[in-house]
């Protein structure tokens, strides 16, 4: 009998989103293939595009990207890099912020703009309909169901897929589902930023995917915890955060973002790390100092 080939990115297994689109548990955050401050083009565009080709070749069939990252810079890149698509990729963008400039983000979830910015996003990723899209934030001024119907309304004209949301409690995701299926959450989680557990929980219950931004976190600073255990399994202290976000829970698909194609390859490679039971018990006990991802 020929052994099946596994690819880096699948050897997490699968994972079913709205019971239709099956992803390795494993995806790719294209945050990263933009300018500093997420603004403009990558100072190394080939790199760039390359990192988006290399996700490909090793089994990475989720791409999260958002409108407002350059902003379009990044829809743009994947469109140019692996337009036309393979049949199993999923993209997953978002709408609902606007940016001033580098680092500035404000808020704009109108019905009119999730119209437009939807728009804008089937025309820049070359798509007739986006798998997943995700309302980037509630806005504080427009009244959340507002955002939410405006989304139910692009999804009944046959423009969204799937509908999810991004960095919202577990109050707005009850408040949604009472009037379009959510399929996915995406919010700030890692192994040292555990604000959202409980939202994961509730995700798991209801089998609804969570996607994990800056799902390395303040790992980045190898907290003792993560490095003692990261020692012992002669793996990166990236590689263990992002395996104990494996681990945590079957619903979580780590997104980790880079524009290097050798940061790539390790993060991926992080889906073949499994970590014993002590070691996840050791890491899901211990309780790092708070530090801002936004500093």
């Amino acid at each position: 009998m020929i052994q099946q080939l596994v690819l880096p990115a699948a050897a997490a297994g699968t994972i079913a989103i709205g019971d239709d689109l099956r992803v390795n548990r494993m995806g790719y955050g294209a945050m990263r293939i933009t300018g500093p401050g997420v603004w403009g083009p990558p100072p190394d565009k080939q790199e760039a595009l390359a990192t988006l080709r290399k996700a490909l070749e090793i089994g990475v069939n989720l791409i999260d990207t958002a409108d407002s990252y350059g902003p379009a810079t990044s829809e743009k890149l994947i469109a140019e890099a692996l337009y036309p698509y393979p049949a199993d990729l999923v993209i997953a963008t978002k709408g609902g912020w606007e940016r001033p400039g580098p680092n500035q983000w404000t808020h704009n979830a109108s019905p009119k703009h999730l119209f437009e910015a939807l728009e804008g996003s089937l025309k820049r990723l070359r798509l007739e309909r986006i798998d997943i899209y995700q309302l980037h934030a509630p806005d504080n001024v427009i009244p959340f169901e507002v955002s939410v119907e405006a989304l139910a309304r692009l999804r009944d004209q046959g423009k969204i897929r799937h509908i999810g949301l991004s960095n919202v409690t577990r109050e707005h995701v009850e408040r949604a589902r009472k009037i379009v299926p959510i399929v996915s959450v995406q919010n700030r989680y890692s192994f040292a930023d555990r604000e959202s557990d409980f939202i994961v929980d509730y995700c798991e219950a209801n089998g609804i995917a969570f996607f994990p931004w800056a799902p390395l976190g303040q790992a980045r600073a190898a907290h003792e915890a993560v490095a003692q255990v990261a020692g012992q399994l002669r793996a990166s202290s990236l590689q263990v955060a992002l395996a104990w976000l494996l681990k945590r829970s079957k619903v979580i698909v780590p997104i980790p973002g880079t524009a290097s194609v050798k940061h790539l390859e390790e993060n991926i490679a992080a889906a073949a790390l499994e970590l014993p039971p002590a070691a996840f018990e050791k890491l899901s006990s211990a309780k790092p100092k708070y530090v801002s991802l936004r500093d």
